[in-house]
């Protein structure tokens, strides 16, 4: 059990480093099912080892060559569609297209350049955070309440 756990902090410290997800693998506690964020993360590293790569041959490649504007188109279709299924009752369908959707968001999220950790911990910073007081307290007209940037402005 130890072992397992000591692998996992060590798959841990490789992600955090850049280091790549076949290297990775291999520090993966043998016999642990992946939780949703991790295999989440290993999407992102997937479509991001995609970026380069020849849009003939990979689909990834091929939304990254023709643009945000084509990505966002496709992550509106797949939410549609979700949506769709969500409202006619098929379960089943809306698993299928849940996973579509999560996926063109993650090729979204790797076009802008937004790493899943930047998401996770934005995700943190609202957990126990009531919904309805976090939306009362926006000052009006404002979509979003601001949030500190840990971007540098020149």
């Amino acid at each position: 059990m130890a072992k397992q756990q000591h692998k996992k902090a060590e798959a841990k410290k490789a992600r955090k480093a850049g280091v790549p997800l076949t290297l990775r693998a291999s520090l993966a506690p043998s016999g642990v099912e992946a939780s949703g964020v991790e295999v989440l993360d290993r999407l992102w590293d997937t479509v991001e080892s995609r970026r380069g790569a020849n849009p003939a041959v990979s689909h990834s490649a091929r939304l990254l060559s023709r643009g945000t504007a084509k990505i966002a188109q496709k992550f509106g279709e797949e939410a549609i569609e979700c949506l769709i299924e969500a409202v006619a009752g098929r379960r089943d369908a809306l698993v299928a297209e849940s996973a579509d959707v999560l996926y063109h968001l993650i090729v979204l999220w790797v076009d802008a350049g937004v790493r899943t950790e930047e998401v996770w911990h934005e995700l943190k910073m609202r957990e126990g955070i009531s919904g309805i007081a976090e939306k009362a307290s926006r000052p009006p007209g404002l979509p979003l309440a601001p949030r500190p940037t840990t971007k540098k402005i020149p």
